[in-house]
């Protein structure tokens, strides 16, 4: 970005600054990355007012400057509220009544007027009387999100029933759900596209058939680990538009249902049935009869083996584009099958399958090409002929999983390295003939962003200098118990891959607290696992706290050696942290409090076995949080010292407690 305050002469303020409001506008709509935004608004006012009047989306992350930032943006089109779990029925009347705090113009919602999409996940404090607000103050309402809202039930449908214009509705984990809810949705919202209502146990046969008759206009279906029947399915099979249907983990649907959806759903594109147990090959062969237009098929975990008459009717899948059969028994003559049938294959799914061969992956790649997605964790007989077949043949390869593969040595990834320079994904866990010299192969895929090497003991801080100095665009580095990567390896690290932002380092017992300070130097870092590093103090996580800001997960379980003055800069500098792990840990009463009631964002907690800890100083950390802390774990004893009044308010505020 140019525009930058300090860059700008007074001469060329006074030009830019003549610009129409119209250039402005388009030169802004120009700025795909938020940091160039921030810059542009950064120039001047006219600037910052343009950001106000061109900006369509918001997403807030602390819920006290919400008033602000909305009577700062008029004209929202979708607002994500889900970094604010603390939201309640409260708020949302001063949002609609006020904008500003002290601001005594009434009836200032206007922000409301124009929205059309509207992110709630996990706002666990609101209830049907705020929505109620909403979908009445939202008249443009298209698409609402209120998943892993546990409390959620049919009052609250009832309310989102009102947004008559919905077309998009997740409400997954709303837990109190029913079909008399449903019903209200269904007869409400017919212009319905999109549902999802994963995990919405209360749903049964009778509420899915009065929204298949009600919303004939659903493209998108998800009722997986629901306890629906096959009549489920026969009343899904009458939604002729529907081209997504998600059925995974739906314990009582089998083979006799999938028979009503060969002859129905005549657009269906997508399907997934992993993990239900009552589904065979014979199951899948109606499907596939039926819509020989399918491009993606998900039948990880519920077949026994991938038959014959299965792989006959698949000769018809022209356009298929992705198939996962993870855990089949599979044959090398399976994969000559669908090599020379399904050419458009870009992802498929073989985690865990019996009978992958080398033979068998030459053959699959030999003629889909244009593999991109390939997954064969704990494919055991894989050897490096088989990714030497892949690197060669697949040169479009993003993303590779081969865990617990152990045979896969270096003169693979020289070949990954030589020929799929694309990739940016790949997972080693506990590949044992990975070492330095194959990392040095592997760190020519310089696109790389995702690299799990957990487990890789043969690994030292010589390899991860060459992944710190070539793959600059890594964003996610999984070290679990890698013991030879000590401070060096995580100096080359922090100086290369400047843009991590989840780290694992659990069980690497070389580090210390000058690694810690490297890793301080992470600015972008929000996921940090450091579990069990013996050698930290306090001065390490004080490094940690100060550099990085953005920190929204921790875990420090059994890092015994770190005191209260690194729990205090946690206390002062990590406000963005949403999730901690201090179990085991030699945490005082105060510092635990400090902690507990200073992070105004922590949601989750594990305070499990806190040795410099007593009871009361738990309680009173507990009352602290208690106004947002949404799960927290305790040791088990607590149950019966702690009083019974913190629990209760625990309990009625929709905390969570696990005893360990």
């Amino acid at each position: 970005m140019l525009l930058k305050p300090k860059m700008l002469s007074f001469q060329s303020s006074k030009n830019v600054l003549s610009l129409t409001e119209d250039l402005l506008v388009r030169i802004y709509e120009l700025l795909a990355a938020e940091s160039d935004r921030k810059s542009f608004r950064l120039v001047c006012r006219e600037f910052r007012r343009i950001d106000s009047l061109t900006r369509r989306h918001l997403r807030v992350i602390r819920i006290e400057f919400l008033p602000i930032l909305l009577g700062k943006y008029p004209r929202l089109q979708s607002l994500d509220l889900s970094a604010c779990p603390r939201i309640d029925d409260g708020v949302v009347s001063l949002l609609l009544t006020r904008v500003g705090p002290g601001s005594n113009s009434p009836s200032l919602g206007h922000w409301a007027w124009g929205l059309k999409s509207l992110v709630l996940s996990r706002a666990t404090g609101l209830r049907f009387s705020g929505l109620e607000m909403l979908t009445r103050a939202c008249p443009c309402l298209e698409s609402v999100d209120v998943s892993y809202c546990c409390g959620f039930g049919d009052r609250e449908a009832a309310a989102l029933s009102s947004a008559v214009g919905l077309r998009e509705l997740n409400m997954d984990k709303c837990l109190q759900l029913t079909d008399v809810g449903l019903a209200k949705i269904a007869v409400g919202c017919s212009k319905l596209e999109k549902l999802s209502l994963k995990w919405c146990m209360e749903i049964t046969d009778l509420g899915i058939d009065l929204l298949c008759k009600k919303c004939v206009d659903l493209k998108y279906l998800d009722v997986s680990y629901l306890k629906v029947t096959n009549e489920s399915l026969h009343s899904i099979a009458s939604l002729l538009k529907l081209e997504v249907l998600g059925l995974m983990a739906c314990p009582l649907i089998d083979d006799v249902g999938l028979q009503f959806i060969e002859r129905g759903c005549p657009s269906l594109k997508v399907i997934d049935v992993s993990r239900c147990e009552g589904v065979s090959s014979s199951g899948l062969i109606y499907v596939v009869r039926g819509h020989r237009n399918l491009l993606e098929l998900n039948a990880g975990y519920c077949l026994s083996e991938l038959s014959t008459a299965l792989l006959h009717q698949m000769k018809n899948l022209n356009h298929l584009e992705v198939i996962r059969i993870d855990g089949a028994r599979i044959s090398e003559t399976s994969f000559q099958v669908i090599s020379a049938n399904c050419k458009s294959l870009v992802e498929i799914g073989l985690s865990k399958c019996v009978g992958v061969t080398n033979m068998g992956i030459m053959r699959l790649v030999s003629a889909c090409i244009n593999l991109r997605v390939l997954n064969l964790t704990c494919c055991h007989s894989i050897t490096d002929t088989a990714i030497s077949a892949i690197a060669y043949s697949c040169r479009s390869l993003v993303c590779l999983k081969v865990e617990s593969c152990n045979m896969i040595t270096e003169k693979g990834l020289c070949q990954l390295g030589s020929f799929c320079l694309l990739l940016e994904e790949i997972d080693l866990t506990d590949c044992c003939g990975v070492n330095d010299k194959g990392l040095e192969y592997l760190s020519r895929c310089s696109e790389l962003s995702c690299l799990k090497l957990g487990l890789c003991t043969n690994i030292s801080n010589k390899g991860l200098s060459y992944i710190g100095s070539n793959c600059l665009k890594i964003h996610e580095l999984d070290l679990y118990r890698c013991t030879g990567i000590g401070d060096d390896g995580l100096e080359a690290l922090s100086n290369g891959c400047k843009k991590l932002r989840k780290l694992n380092l659990s069980y690497c017992n070389a580090v210390s607290d000058r690694g810690l300070a490297y890793i301080g130097r992470l600015e972008e870092l929000s996921d940090l696992e450091m579990r069990a590093l013996h050698k930290i103090t306090g001065v390490g996580l004080e490094a940690v706290a100060v550099g990085c800001k953005k920190l929204a997960d921790l875990d420090m379980k059994h890092c015994e050696k770190v005191g209260d003055s690194g729990f205090w800069a946690l206390a002062y500098y990590s406000k963005n942290l949403r999730q901690i792990n201090l179990s085991y840990c030699g945490i005082s009463d105060m510092a635990l409090c400090m902690v507990m009631g200073n992070l105004s964002r922590l949601q989750e907690a594990k305070l499990v076995h806190l040795s410099n800890s007593t009871v009361e100083g738990v309680e009173l950390a507990l009352r602290a949080c208690c106004a947002r802390i949404k799960k927290v774990k305790l040791f088990a004893p607590l149950r019966f010292m702690l009083s019974s009044e913190i629990l209760e308010i625990l309990h009625a505020r929709g905390c969570i407690i696990r005893w360990d």
